[in-house]
């Protein structure tokens, strides 16, 4: 009689996998940003750092010679390369000789009283199917608008924690003591959201991280319900949100894929709403689904006394092949059906971002000379659409072209 192999114990097998990986990626970490394991932005030429601030690439220079403004650093060929801080100094100083206030520095405007004329604008980015591009989409979107002048807070509300990685925070290591908004929403102590707040290494945009931690609240909300302490749980992010209301311009929250408490919270936090569709046949039917229960929480949340109105609600489409016929013909269906709730500008399939995602980074992050010039220009000008589309959307919310 042959003897059985020896059954393994899942969990132990589970966690010495898990604790494997995290040192693992901690080292790629440490061997990418050196000597601290801190990210830094790289540097940008003067004619993208003139784009970025909507001027001439010859008045920059003149603003260099002028001696106004930071001094950029010179490339042995004197080029001119300007940091991310240079780009946010030479933005103030050109905004306090702009014609009209907003000109480059775009965010909210400041009342007589000290306050702001505008809302804070607080998007949702949101699909439950994994693979819509959803923290693609939100970690482009949070430091595009940065780099834009507006002061953007970006929330990593997944336990997966992509977005966290993706901005050089690794779960595993640098949130073993709490850190999450889970922190800041949690029913018993609440933490003041301000203690949860990351500065990042671009200027205008800070974080919030995710970990696992997220999942308490799925647990603990609940075990509150029926205890009678849960109160109107879903205004727990708007009313953390609520703390830090005149220091942002923009809050970009990247949702967890399932429509549980986290997700019913943000959406009633949020005054915009984005959903992530791949286009592809299963995944429109999955997104299909995904509506019809989304339709029914806010149905109940709405009974409860929130209320659930929104400034817009985009579908956006991610990785889109343009050359893939069946692709093609779902998205003249979706916009079809939906008309310009669709993005006009698609996020394009491109092995640039997934290429710049292997070493954690955005394609705002990696230098162009790493790609062939027409792979990183096609990616970033579908970025850059994208992108500015929802900044135009932001603007229109405010009132202003």
């Amino acid at each position: 009689m042959q003897d059985t192999p020896p059954r393994e114990d899942l969990n132990s097998v589970i966690r010495a996998h898990s604790e494997w990986l995290a040192a693992q990626l901690h080292a790629q970490a440490e061997s990418m940003f050196p000597p601290d394991a801190s990210k830094q932005m790289r540097k940008f030429t003067s004619g993208e750092a003139a784009s970025l601030l909507g001027v001439n690439d010859s008045y920059l220079r003149k603003l260099h010679l002028d001696g106004k403004g930071p001094s950029p650093e010179l490339t042995p060929g004197n080029r001119r390369l300007y940091s991310v801080q240079d780009i946010a100094d030479l933005r103030t100083l050109l905004e306090k000789t702009a014609r009209k206030p907003g000109d480059y520095l775009p965010g909210r405007r400041v009342a007589p009283d000290g306050g702001h004329t505008d809302p804070m604008q607080i998007i949702g980015v949101m699909n439950f199917k994994g693979g819509s591009g959803k923290t693609t989409s939100s970690a482009h979107l949070a430091q595009r608008l940065a780099l834009l002048g507006y002061r953007v807070l970006a929330i990593d509300l997944d336990p997966q924690a992509s977005l966290t990685a993706l901005h050089g925070v690794q779960p595993e290591y640098d949130l073993a003591g709490g850190g999450t908004l889970y922190d800041a929403i949690r029913y018993d102590d609440p933490v003041p959201i301000a203690d949860v707040i990351r500065r990042t290494y671009i200027p205008g945009l800070d974080l919030i991280p995710g970990n696992l931690e997220l999942m308490e609240f799925e647990h603990d909300t609940p075990r509150a319900l029926a205890q009678g302490n849960a109160g109107l749980f879903f205004f727990r992010v708007r009313e953390a949100l609520a703390q830090v209301d005149s220091d942002y311009d923009v809050v970009v929250i990247d949702c967890p894929p399932q429509l549980g408490f986290l997700t019913m919270s943000a959406l009633s936090a949020a005054t915009g709403v984005l959903v992530t569709i791949h286009p592809e046949m299963l995944d429109v039917m999955s997104m299909s689904q995904f509506l019809r229960m989304t339709a029914d929480l806010m149905d109940v949340i709405a009974d409860s006394g929130a209320d659930m109105k929104h400034d817009w609600m985009r579908y956006l489409l991610t990785r889109y092949e343009p050359t893939d016929a069946p692709q093609t013909r779902i998205v003249a269906f979706l916009r079809t059906m939906y008309g310009d709730k669709v993005l006009n500008a698609p996020m394009l399939k491109s092995t640039a971002i997934s290429d710049a995602g292997l070493t954690k980074q955005t394609l705002y992050e990696v230098d162009r000379s790493a790609f062939t010039r027409t792979t990183y220009d096609r990616a970033i000008e579908s970025l850059n659409a994208v992108n500015d589309e929802i900044a135009d959307l932001i603007q229109q919310t405010w009132g202003r072209k």
